[in-house]
């Protein structure tokens, strides 16, 4: 059975057979799942290594939209215990380590409302998949208590998707505020942003690099008369189709940018490896939309390579500060439920 699950801006797919590592899987070593259970993703390394920071949704547990919560690595077989970080108010995306590892940043809705933000009516657009961007979206950084909230965006509309660079300085994002759904880099010190993208479309999820010079990140380029009618129609209500969305790279200020993918359909939640190449998730092998598998490819746009296999959902990749271990969100060993949880394994290169 497929079953599809809305949640951080993403399609999600369940499978019917449990396994926690796939025999094509060559680059997984030591696989552990560490959530179980709910729709868990977006989990993002501490700068030390030793934390990971993630969004869950789970009805059962009282949590009925995306809330940030933090666990410790777990160490010798040990369980993963993790803990609501976000003000359990709105909706909450996209969260990311200081490089003091002693705050967090994630965009939240709580300032609109407490309760969570209403779901989009997909039959008014023949049940295509659309995904909402939620004006009431802005960007705040919080001590790892949950505590001592401050915002960092106040600007109309949409702000969300933002990672920090190495050095912590650097604050990339997603913003409305141009009228267009544009990449930012924010200096935190300063307080002063710059927009770094201008073509027409939707341009986020980006990431630094880790010398901090690049940045990664997913855009979608309508071209014809009738792809930008559609794009700014839904835009104008606060919505985005995310069905065809490619790799770009560019330097930290937005110069040079450059499509490195050209493979149809979704690819996104690009990150950079420590080798420098890109890492994201794709569903361009499959006309239906699943799976989402992810693959890895040079700077330059060559040498691609699928690594992961579930017949579902994998996505959100991130290498740990070392390199030597991945983590991301998968539908693989979920007893054929909806349910995404989080996985972390030891990376083995040359396979």
């Amino acid at each position: 059975m497929i079953a599809i699950v809305i949640f951080c801006s993403q399609l999600v797919f369940a499978q019917s057979a449990d396994t926690l590592l796939y025999p094509e899987e060559t680059h997984f070593r030591n696989i552990q799942q560490l959530t179980f259970g709910g729709d868990n993703a977006e989990a993002y390394w501490s700068y030390d290594g030793k934390r990971v920071v993630f969004q869950r949704t789970s009805i059962k547990d009282g949590v009925p939209c995306d809330q940030i919560f933090m666990g410790q690595l777990p160490q010798n077989g040990e369980p993963f215990r993790y803990k609501m970080v976000s003000p359990g108010k709105g909706r909450t995306t996209c969260a990311f380590f200081t490089s003091d590892n002693t705050h967090i940043i994630y965009a939240s809705t709580h300032l609109g409302a407490d309760t969570c933000p209403p779901p989009v009516d997909r039959a008014k657009w023949g049940n295509r998949y659309i995904w909402p961007l939620y004006d009431s979206y802005d960007i705040f950084i919080a001590d790892t208590s949950g505590k001592n909230t401050r915002r960092l965006t106040n600007t109309p509309g949409y702000d969300a998707e933002a990672t920090l660079s190495p050095d912590g300085k650097q604050m990339v994002f997603t913003s409305v505020r141009d009228g267009d759904l544009d990449l930012y880099v924010l200096n935190l010190a300063s307080g002063k942003t710059k927009r770094i993208t201008t073509a027409l479309g939707y341009d986020g999820g980006a990431w630094f690099s880790p010398d901090g010079k690049q940045l990664v990140w997913r855009a979608s380029r309508p071209k014809t008369p009738e792809e930008i009618k559609e794009y700014k129609e839904l835009l104008k209500q606060g919505l985005v189709a995310p069905t065809k969305m490619e790799v770009f790279l560019a330097n930290a200020d937005g110069s040079n940018a450059k499509q490195i993918t050209f493979l149809g359909q979704a690819n996104w939640a690009p990150n950079f490896m420590p080798d420098g190449r890109i890492i994201f998730c794709s569903n361009h092998e499959y006309q239906r939309g699943f799976p989402f598998n992810m693959y890895t490819i040079n700077t330059d746009g060559i040498n691609l390579q699928k690594v992961s296999r579930d017949k579902g959902f994998d996505a959100f990749p991130m290498f740990s500060p070392d390199g030597k271990r991945i983590l991301f969100a998968s539908n693989r060993n979920n007893g054929g439920t909806r349910e995404t949880n989080l996985f972390v394994a030891d990376w083995v290169e040359g396979n």
